[in-house]
């Protein structure tokens, strides 16, 4: 099986599973098929998958994060002692873990090919990690709490797990008790790296995006949080500052130089 036919595979099986999709024209150009792989990825509820369909979506996942270039951790250059920056996607970084910006449901972006951290990186891992973080939630009982972090594989990404925390979301004044929630996000994924004797974990912008944190002050808290967390550790972890646009790549430059 190619990569065309596991794509046209992978549709036609979320399509048979829903009434409500049943008989959608499957789009001829490959453009079209992958937004349509994924827009029915992001929508679908937890649930369980067959072997078949869990072996032939790692088959093209694997391939198709492969082919956005895979970037390892010990391919960059350290700005400080065990910090890194580096700007792009990054469901294709290869450390032990990278972070997920979370809503409290904890089940990843139900908004088809929204363009937002949680939606990459659900859909580069594939269905596999929404029915995991589905196991974490029914186990819990209730909506995560902003500040915390959860432990999951990372399935088809190149990284060994994901580590999922929720941001807080700024809709006004910037209080200090958002600043607080904001530190305490960054805390809690280097406890939970330490705690399971990781190596390297890479964050990104937590709560700048949707959630409406101003870039520059969380940048400032996620620097000064993680510099206190290195201080005080005994373990080897290395922390890379993932960032997307320009703007953040130069705050963190400014903070990291």
């Amino acid at each position: 099986m190619n990569q065309s036919e596991r794509r046209v595979y992978l549709i036609e099986t979320l399509l048979r599973e829903n009434p409500k999709y049943r008989g959608m024209p499957l789009p001829k150009d490959r453009q079209g098929q992958k937004d349509l792989l994924r827009a029915l990825m992001n929508v679908r509820m937890p649930g369980v998958l067959s072997d078949e369909y869990q072996r032939i979506e790692a088959e093209y996942l694997t391939q198709e994060n492969a082919e956005k270039g895979i970037i390892s951790i010990d391919d960059l250059t350290p700005v400080q002692d065990k910090m890194y920056l580096w700007q792009g996607d990054i469901t294709r970084l290869a450390c032990d873990a990278i972070v997920n910006a979370a809503n409290s449901q904890l089940l990843g972006c139900f908004h088809p090919l929204h363009n937002c951290i949680d939606n990459c990186i659900h859909s580069a891992a594939g269905l596999s990690l929404r029915n995991a973080c589905y196991d974490i939630m029914q186990r819990q009982g209730h909506e995560e709490p902003t500040g915390q972090a959860k432990l999951t594989a990372a399935y088809h990404l190149p990284s060994q797990y994901v580590i999922h925390t929720v941001g807080p979301i700024v809709s006004g004044r910037l209080m200090q008790s958002h600043c607080e929630e904001l530190a305490s996000c960054y805390r809690s994924c280097f406890t939970l790296a330490e705690e399971n004797g990781l190596h390297s974990i890479a964050y990104c912008c937590i709560s700048t995006g949707v959630f409406g944190f101003p870039q520059r002050e969380a940048a400032e808290i996620a620097v000064q949080t993680v510099e206190e967390c290195l201080e005080r550790s005994s373990s080897d972890i290395r922390v890379i500052f993932n960032v997307f646009t320009d703007k953040d790549r130069q705050i963190y430059e400014q903070l990291l130089s």
